[in-house]
């Protein structure tokens, strides 16, 4: 009987042990998976190569209703990509002209300062607007350009128009 008494103690003490861990070990795996995994601005920021260098600005814009600016639209190669620059400002504004799966960009490049290449992706589909803020020198002939990124090495676009000192 004594034993009997013993052995149930033994095992309400195991129960509480294994539970105490498995708590522990869940905190853990929750603690490392949320660390791990990107931010929505991390991920959203990082969708070509061309975004990891110091020189580049990506960004992925909010969706746009009003349009204002400068616009011009790039050719079907590019996938009809209309992109708008409302100089004061500094916004750019970017439209997927085609139902491809693939997210319209728009490209400032150039200019004055350390960032020379500016990239605003759309990724809300075909026929919508988005709209970045960038805050570029007004020094400097910048070019701008429209299309669509083919893979993370790729941007397909052409070359729309070119702007100084704006």
């Amino acid at each position: 009987m004594q034993l009997l008494k013993h052995m149930t103690t033994v095992l309400k003490g195991l129960s509480r042990f294994r539970r105490t861990v498995g708590g522990v070990l869940a905190l853990v795996t929750a603690v490392v998976v949320v660390l791990a995994a990107p931010s929505p601005a991390m991920a959203s920021e990082n969708y070509a190569n061309i975004c990891e260098v110091t020189y580049a600005s990506c960004r992925t814009g909010v969706e746009a209703g009003l349009v204002e600016g400068q616009c011009m639209t790039a050719s079907a190669a590019s996938h009809y990509t209309q992109v708008c620059v409302k100089y004061d400002g500094d916004y750019i504004y970017v439209r997927d002209g085609q139902a491809d799966g693939h997210a319209a960009v728009a490209e400032v490049s150039g200019g004055d300062g350390d960032i020379w290449k500016r990239f605003c992706r759309n990724p809300y589909g075909y026929g919508t607007w988005a709209k970045c803020n960038f805050d570029w020198t007004e020094s400097g002939t910048k070019t701008v350009s429209g299309g669509y990124f083919a893979n993370r090495n790729q941007f397909m676009a052409n070359a729309l128009w070119r702007f100084s000192d704006n």
